[in-house]
């Protein structure tokens, strides 16, 4: 399983223009092969973080190079972001817990 964090801060005055686009893209991320989820959050200063999990390093490459996610990662460093970080990350270990809805 391959993590991709996306760490970004949007520039002034973009969000009419940021918002159906980031829709748009998440759209194309979850028809994509081997997509498994995406989830994004805000930090109070304005932090932008979303992780995008893939099922392997081959399909989360593909996702990278689509052409129109190509677009609009060139749109975001012209006009979206003042600026962002991304990591793609390896799974290496995963646990889970979940309590029961009786307890």
């Amino acid at each position: 399983m391959i993590v991709t964090i996306f760490r970004s801060r949007l520039a002034p005055g973009v969000e009419d223009e940021y918002f159906p686009l980031a829709e748009r893209m998440s759209k194309l991320a979850t028809a994509m092969p081997g997509y498994i989820s995406h989830k994004g959050f805000v930090a109070e200063d304005g932090e932008r973080v979303t992780l995008v999990v893939f099922e392997t390093a081959e399909t989360q490459r593909a996702w990278q190079t689509h052409p129109e996610h190509l677009q609009a990662q060139k749109r975001g460093r012209e006009r979206f972001y003042s600026d962002y970080h991304i990591q793609v990350c390896e799974v290496v270990r995963e646990s889970q817990f979940k309590r029961d809805a009786k307890n």
